[in-house]
């Protein structure tokens, strides 16, 4: 990602891209890649445009100036379902009324390759199926929604990308409001879709420490601009997590996977 030898690499990109809301721009002339089959996290301090950069790339939000690429070609023009059959989004605090069945949920997945109101097909249960599975869900298909847990009930939302089987996937805050054991499961599975299935996966994540663990990329992002950006490895340090979020810090290497974590010592200026 950014970096011009893994150009080649890139599989969703932003090129010059400004994007906002009424006469508020969160970010303009912006160049940001995402490397094919790896989890890149997206980083920063709140209102950085962390959910706005995640909407652009799934053309739910129109840009200003700029474009939005996916293996090179423009997403302007997609028709809605070629473009969820490439990329498959969840947003922040999903909703869906309480007396929905987990399966029903999970099923709202296949949409984009149903054709018209055409039943559901063979390859569609068998998509379905793999997803519940996947999220270990299989024995609470028939549940309605409403009696879930929290973190149950974001591993519906998880299983319903899964069964969309798009090659990209795009999830922001996929962790908000979970117990620490619940986002480490989330996150797990998350890592094991790329790294298992070859998925391409871009996540918001606010925890620093689980964005070192679980993420191959990152980038830092401040007012709407890239600060640092590439492999955890080479740009979670210090200086980088300093200046993005005003705090001095001390990074350390975990002896057993060598990813690193950051502890945090004040904030800068308090």
């Amino acid at each position: 990602m950014h970096d011009r030898s893994r150009s080649n690499d890139q599989t969703l990109a932003l090129s010059a891209a400004a994007a906002g809301y009424d006469e508020r721009l969160v970010f303009s002339s912006l160049d940001l890649s995402v490397a094919r089959g790896r989890v890149t996290a997206l980083c920063g301090p709140n209102g950085c445009g962390k959910s706005t950069v995640l909407k652009a790339m799934r053309a739910m939000l129109p840009l200003r100036e700029g474009g939005v690429f996916l293996e090179g070609k423009p997403l302007s023009g997609w028709a809605p379902k070629a473009l969820a059959r490439e990329i498959a989004m969840l947003s922040q605090s999903p909703s869906a009324p309480e007396e929905m069945t987990v399966l029903d949920l999970v099923n709202l997945g296949r949409y984009a390759h149903r054709r018209g109101l055409a039943r559901q097909g063979t390859a569609d249960r068998e998509a379905v199926e793999a997803a519940l599975a996947a999220t270990d869900l299989a024995d609470l298909a028939h549940r309605p929604i409403g009696t879930l847990s929290g973190g149950q009930m974001q591993r519906v939302w998880i299983a319903m990308v899964i069964a969309q089987a798009a090659p990209v996937i795009l999830l922001d805050e996929p962790t908000n409001h979970l117990d620490i054991a619940h986002a480490l499961d989330t996150l797990s599975l998350v890592r094991g879709l790329s790294h298992e299935e070859g998925k391409t996966v871009v996540v918001v994540l606010h925890d620093l420490n689980l964005a070192a663990r679980f993420a191959d990329d990152i980038v830092f992002l401040k007012e709407g601009r890239v600060a640092a950006a590439g492999p955890v490895t080479r740009v979670f340090h210090a200086d980088s997590i300093a200046e993005v979020f005003g705090i001095d810090c001390r990074v350390l290497s975990d002896e057993e996977t060598g990813r690193p974590f950051c502890i945090p010592l004040a904030a800068r200026g308090g």
